[in-house]
């Protein structure tokens, strides 16, 4: 298996609920961890539809692995952010048998 070259620093960022003044809750993003990042980017999608108004690409994103329950250990619950660009995550995995690598399946979604 070969080294990910590990050439983007990507913001993990986490989903957080806060009041929005008229009784009900407004999800706020805040930062997590900056991690070195891998992206390797798959197929596209377009769906047809007069309702939809994103269209995504799936792509496969790879960090150093951390214990699980550290902070900066990415979950399906956050996402990644580049600049503008945002990247959901779907689940993750250990990339290699030694555990040094984790695989974050992504989809990044941009508006039409």
């Amino acid at each position: 298996m070969k080294v990910p070259h590990l050439n983007r620093a990507l913001v993990l960022e986490g989903a957080e609920r806060v009041a929005d003044g008229a009784g009900g809750f407004a999800t706020v993003w805040q930062p997590v961890a900056t991690l070195w990042a891998e992206v390797v980017a798959g197929a596209g999608r377009d769906p047809a539809g007069e309702e939809v108004v994103l269209s995504s690409v799936a792509c496969r994103i790879t960090v150093r692995a951390a214990l699980p329950g550290a902070p900066n250990r990415p979950r399906p619950d956050q996402r990644f952010r580049e600049g503008s660009r945002i990247f959901t995550i779907l689940a993750v995995a250990e990339r290699d048998p030694a555990g040094r690598w984790l695989t974050c399946h992504c989809r990044e979604e941009a508006p039409k």
